[in-house]
């Protein structure tokens, strides 16, 4: 796990800017840093050393000098594509898996997306044909900005190690507010600094003589084997996830585990032990009503595994606030990503290494309301024209329990199904927002995406809009930049092709029931951890925020920025001072909008107000 950063051109002083672009993010490689230098490219690496710890410092070139590899992330088949390559003749300078893809590359072209297994991100210079190929993993489990300026490109980790650059122009892409407010994060390929754009999941770029090329190389199809028992897959996913988790210790450092109380963690934790003594980590709270501590200590001493866990209290919290979204690069409105940061503060203190639950949820149908096609199955099967009145009818009353089940059941999945961020509603936007920004409805967004899986069950639906948002845009930017905030790699052993090899044959009715989420997946774990651990309904890295915001001193904390003049700039601020007041005064849990307009406001703080 390391970072990297780089640039086209014939820019003046390209040293210095290089320098200073690098310095942006010590933290994700704190070990050793290196830059290389060709007439049409700068490139400059920093490095966590996790595997042959003395010689795999980068940028890394060939035999021959003509191409040169900066790379983040880590290859788990590399010994075996190692192998392979030297039968083919190429001749290894270092034991990194950082090698296996410059020579594999030499060797098989674009072709070498198609063998690898990991984690990645990664630039390869070919100074023969003056070009650029870089690539991003299937999941987008790393990530990978780029911007281009004139006819030259700035690539890179982080989106703030192009802030030094000379001719980087730092602008807010406005425009992009009003989306943010209904997807709490920037959908789509887009970022909130204008001009900056992620390179997508599964896909690769060639840049030669200005131009970008940017194919898709691999994609997520579901293939529904609806022949075989329960039993069936259940034996698949053990068999799958075992062996994943054990490809994912590769490493030359000691290996930890985060561990929530929750099923996936646990279950990653309980194979981890089976390999090595390993050391867990774990967020709690004072208030054990909100605290998964007590549950995840409790399954460490079943594991005989070594606990640690940080308590976070509100002032902590609040306080982390500014660094969390500096760290981002971009708005997250996912309250979780605080208490990510200092779990991972906690294990760093350690190690260099954890792997986490991440993607199981996407994987194996985990949210809750993967459950709603069956809940309202019985409703859908009324005529269209009946639910289609009800639901106009219910729209025009006032709140009644039953209300959300009357209107979403007549609509389509496709309509009614945008993802686990829907935060604001077009009509909100236009009472708390300043201007009119232009903004897709949501479902434009999704609808290429579910016209790849028509034809599938909804739940299947919902998994692949979550694995192409939520999962990308949320779980892994949170992941990496909290981690890497403290120079800690965090695996994610769910996130893996042969785990997506038998997730994608697994019928609905081995993923969910009116009961629980994550059928197959539960019963899998549930031969190694006990079964409260294993069924434990998912709490998503519970927290008091409700309560904290209606605590006078956050909210005259929040109510400072709402009143800002930073706010005056984008906001109604009366309109989004009442959502905070009615917020207070327990009339409303509006605590998903006021922290979604405030991370914004610390945001904007951080990247354009503050200097660092």
């Amino acid at each position: 796990m390391c970072g990297f950063v780089g640039f086209t051109g014939t820019t003046k002083d390209k040293e210095k800017a290089l320098s200073r672009m690098l310095s942006t993010i010590v933290h994700r490689g704190p070990d050793s840093h290196d830059s290389f230098f060709d007439s049409g490219v700068s490139l400059g690496f920093r490095r966590l050393s996790i595997i042959d710890l003395s010689n795999g410092s980068q940028p890394l070139s060939n035999e021959d000098g003509t191409k040169v590899l900066v790379f983040n992330g880590e290859i788990y088949n590399y010994k075996v594509l190692r192998e392979e390559l030297v039968r083919c003749g190429h001749i290894f300078k270092t034991h990194t898996d950082s090698e296996v893809l410059l020579h594999g590359y030499e060797e098989y072209g674009v072709t070498l997306l198609q063998k690898v297994r990991g984690m990645f991100s990664f630039v390869i210079w070919d100074s023969q044909k003056k070009e650029l190929f870089g690539a991003r993993d299937f999941f987008g489990i790393k990530p990978f900005y780029y911007a281009t300026v004139g006819n030259e490109i700035l690539f890179g980790s982080e989106i703030k190690a192009f802030l030094p650059h000379p001719d980087f122009k730092k602008e807010l892409h406005e425009d992009k507010l009003s989306d943010y407010l209904t997807w709490s994060c920037v959908p789509s390929n887009e970022t909130f600094f204008k001009g900056v754009y992620k390179l997508p999941p599964a896909h690769y770029f060639i840049f030669k003589a200005g131009k970008m090329d940017i194919q898709r190389y691999w994609r997520p199809e579901f293939q529904i084997d609806s022949e075989h028992t329960e039993d069936y897959f259940v034996d698949k996913v053990s068999n799958g996830v075992s062996e994943s988790v054990k490809a994912h210790m590769v490493a030359d450092v000691e290996v930890g585990c985060f561990l929530s109380s929750g099923v996936d963690s646990s279950y990653v934790a309980s194979e981890l032990s089976h390999l090595s003594k390993i050391k867990t980590y774990t967020v709690g709270f004072d208030d054990l009503k909100y605290s998964e501590a007590p549950d995840a200590q409790k399954l460490a001493h079943e594991l005989g595994v070594q606990n640690k866990v940080t308590i976070v209290s509100s002032e902590d919290y609040f306080g982390s606030v500014g660094k969390v979204q500096y760290h981002l690069d971009e708005p997250l409105a996912n309250p979780s990503a605080n208490l990510l940061y200092f779990v991972s503060k906690l294990a760093a203190k350690d190690l260099k290494v954890v792997l986490s639950g991440e993607g199981a949820d996407e994987m194996f149908g985990g949210y809750n309301v993967y459950k709603e096609p069956l809940t309202i199955a019985p409703y859908q099967k009324l005529p269209f024209v009946l639910r289609h009145a009800l639901a106009s009818l219910a729209g025009k009353l006032p709140d009644f329990k039953g209300k959300n089940f009357i209107i979403r059941g007549s609509k389509t999945i496709e309509e009614r199904y945008i993802g686990n961020s829907n935060i604001f509603t077009n009509a909100e936007k236009e009472q708390v927002l300043l201007r009119k920004y232009p903004s897709k409805n949501p479902t434009e967004y999704l609808a290429p995406f579910y016209k790849e899986v028509q034809g599938q069950d909804d739940v299947t639906k919902m998994q692949y809009v979550d694995m192409h948002f939520w999962m990308v845009q949320e779980i892994l930017l949170k992941a990496d930049k909290m981690s890497m905030a403290h120079s800690l790699e965090l695996r994610v052993p769910f996130l893996d092709r042969e785990i997506f090899d038998i997730a994608k044959t697994i019928p609905a009715r081995y993923k969910v029931s009116k009961e629980n989420t994550k059928l197959a997946l539960r019963k899998a774990a549930g031969r190694q951890i006990n079964k409260n651990s294993a069924e434990r309904v998912k709490m998503a890295f519970p927290l008091p925020l409700v309560e904290w915001l209606r605590e006078d001193r956050y909210y005259i904390k929040v109510k400072g920025y709402f009143t800002s003049d930073t706010s005056k700039k984008f906001f109604n601020t009366d309109e989004i001072t009442k959502l905070l007041d009615i917020h207070k005064r327990g009339k409303k849990n509006n605590a998903r909008k006021i922290w979604t307009i405030f991370t914004f406001l610390v945001w904007y703080e951080e990247f354009f107000i503050k200097t660092h």
